[in-house]
C-alpha cells in the first residue's frame, strides 16, 4: 500500500496561482488559478494515476488509515509556463523518492521532467500545456514506482 503525502514546494509554487516565467522574471496569471494549492493538485492527480493502474492494493493520503508499505515523497522543483526566446513551454520537474515505511530507508530516487510547447500566451493554453506535461510525468513516475515496490 502506498502513501502519498503533500508534495513539498517553494513558496512561489505552494499556492493556487499559475506561475509564468520570462527569464528571471516570475509573474502569475491574473484571474486564473488552480482548484487548490498546486501540491494538493499534484497529490490528487498522482493518487488518481496510481488508482487507474489497478496495480496497488491501496493508495492514499495521510490520515486515511492505510497500513503503509511505502511512501512516495515528491518535491515540486518546477511547474511553470515559461516564455523563452525559443518559444512558450509548459515546464515541469518533480523529484521523487520511494521510502520503505517500515524502516524509513529510501529505496530509490529520481527526477522527472517534461517540457510541452504551448501555442499562445493565455491562461487556458498554459493550463492545457501544464496538464499535458503533468500527464507525461505521471505516466513515467507511476511506471518507475511500481517497478520498485
Amino acid at each position: 500500500q502506498l502513501l502519498i503525502p503533500d508534495p513539498s514546494a517553494l513558496k512561489m509554487l505552494d499556492s493556487q496561482r499559475i506561475v509564468v516565467t520570462t527569464g528571471p522574471v516570475v509573474a502569475y496569471y491574473p484571474k486564473a488559478q488552480w482548484p487548490d494549492t498546486l501540491p494538493k493538485v499534484i497529490q490528487a492527480r498522482a493518487i488518481e494515476a496510481f488508482e487507474k493502474t489497478g496495480r496497488t492494493r491501496a493508495v492514499g493520503r495521510p490520515g486515511e488509515g492505510l497500513s503503509i508499505d511505502y511512501q512516495l515523497l515528491l518535491d515540486i522543483r518546477k511547474f511553470e509556463f515559461a516564455v523563452t526566446p525559443e518559444g512558450r513551454f509548459a515546464d515541469i520537474e518533480l523529484s521523487a523518492r520511494v521510502m520503505n515505511d517500515r524502516n524509513g530507508r529510501v529505496v530509490s530516487q529520481k527526477n522527472f521532467a517534461a517540457r510541452v510547447p504551448v501555442g499562445e500566451d493565455s491562461a487556458p493554453a498554459a493550463v492545457a500545456g501544464l496538464n499535458s506535461a503533468l500527464d507525461e510525468v505521471l505516466v513515467e513516475l507511476v511506471s518507475w514506482v511500481l517497478a520498485r515496490v
